[in-house]
């Protein structure tokens, strides 16, 4: 039988760049820095599953300014003095045969909270708390702190970091960046009527309320390289009860996908929620695939897929139907930071392996090599 194009070891090329394989590591905050500095666990814990043979790896949320963390304890890109620590992550990642983006994020109303591991509270600035920002001065919920609307000029300071943001991801070394759009943060805020009260120009309306997350995009797509791939993460639904009203769906994901594709997006990475506290997700197996799936098809553009991928057969399937192009795994990488080289052999799929373990492989293996940001 004929091999189809796409499957989960077939390569995938996005402008310049040529992913070996469709696993990517999906972005996953380990809130371990001090100011916003990778660190040794970061080096560790992502050069471990380039070992382990993703195709991509997207670093947890970066910061693109001191404020837009979720928690003090947030990996940051907003000064030039974070650059070398990533360009070590970025250069061992290459080395390893793995391409490297990172994720630029702004936590909005849901900043300066404390870290997951403990009880969930406002930071105070006695413990390096800040004021957050959003659309709307709405609390996301009860132990998060009540932001400060943006007018223009924290608006224009906003764009100008995730530009900034985007050149230094350049000079640490990333080959594409991400756009968080999802999740309840700063963006997704933005388009989200639960938490985007305004009635001036960017409220209101689906037009008002995509025209600031299209000015980070549009801006960062100038910024960045032409022959580099951009992507975005949106949440295709706030799940929300219709009890709350208004809020982000399917359709609107659609449409939004639309204009992505029109400012020269190249992927919609595709998540869901995060945005109310009344949320009403139905967690299951691939329980997101479908969002992915109807993005792809009725706006035209490639998507990843994500959340609750946890089989090979499971994540082969859903590339070869074309319900995604890109499979990003979380948890399941957390963990098994080798599943992509013990997917090849259950799909009976050829992959490199490091010329360290190649005595472990299992058949004829060849060694991994290393891989550069493409040039333009």
């Amino acid at each position: 039988m004929t091999e189809p194009t796409n499957h989960l070891f077939a390569p995938l090329k996005l402008r310049s760049l040529t992913l070996p394989n469709r696993i990517a590591v999906s972005p996953m905050c380990e809130y371990s820095s001090v100011d916003g500095f990778a660190n040794e666990w970061h080096l560790v814990h992502l050069g471990s599953r380039a070992i382990g043979g993703a195709g991509l790896i997207i670093t947890e949320a970066a910061a693109v300014n001191p404020e837009g963390r979720i928690t003090p304890g947030d990996l940051g890109i907003w000064k030039d003095e974070h650059i070398p620590e990533l360009k070590r992550i970025t250069t061992f990642l290459h080395q390893h045969g793995t391409y490297a983006g990172t994720q630029l994020a702004h936590a909005g109303r849901k900043a300066s909270m404390s870290v997951p591991w403990e009880p969930t509270r406002t930071m105070p600035a006695s413990e390096g708390g800040w004021q957050p920002v959003a659309p709307s001065a709405i609390r996301f919920d009860e132990p998060y702190p009540l932001p400060t609307a943006l007018d223009r000029a924290g608006m224009d300071k906003v764009v100008g970091d995730f530009v900034a943001a985007a050149h230094r991801a350049l000079a640490a070394g990333f080959d594409l960046v991400e756009i968080h759009s999802a999740h309840g943060y700063l963006l997704h805020q933005f388009l989200s009527p639960l938490s985007n009260h305004r009635t001036d120009e960017y409220g209101g309306t689906f037009e008002n309320r995509t025209r600031f997350p299209l000015e980070v995009v549009k801006a960062v797509r100038a910024a960045w390289p032409k022959h580099l791939p951009l992507f975005v993460r949106i949440s295709a639904t706030d799940w929300a009860p219709e009890s709350l009203g208004a809020s982000w769906d399917l359709p609107q994901s659609v449409a939004f996908s639309k204009l992505l594709k029109q400012a020269d997006v190249d992927l919609v990475d595709v998540s869901t929620g995060g945005n109310h506290p009344a949320q009403q997700i139905p967690i299951g197996s691939g329980y997101q695939v479908h969002h992915a799936d109807t993005i792809h098809r009725e706006a035209q553009i490639p998507t990843a897929a994500v959340g609750m991928i946890t089989e090979p057969a499971q994540a082969d399937q859903i590339v070869r139907t074309g319900q995604a192009d890109l499979i990003l795994l979380a948890r399941e990488l957390l963990r098994n930071p080798y599943w992509p080289l013990h997917a090849a052999a259950v799909l009976h799929q050829s992959t490199t392996w490091p010329v360290q373990y190649l005595r472990s492989a299992r058949g004829k293996t060849e060694p991994r090599q290393s891989v550069s940001t493409p040039g333009a």
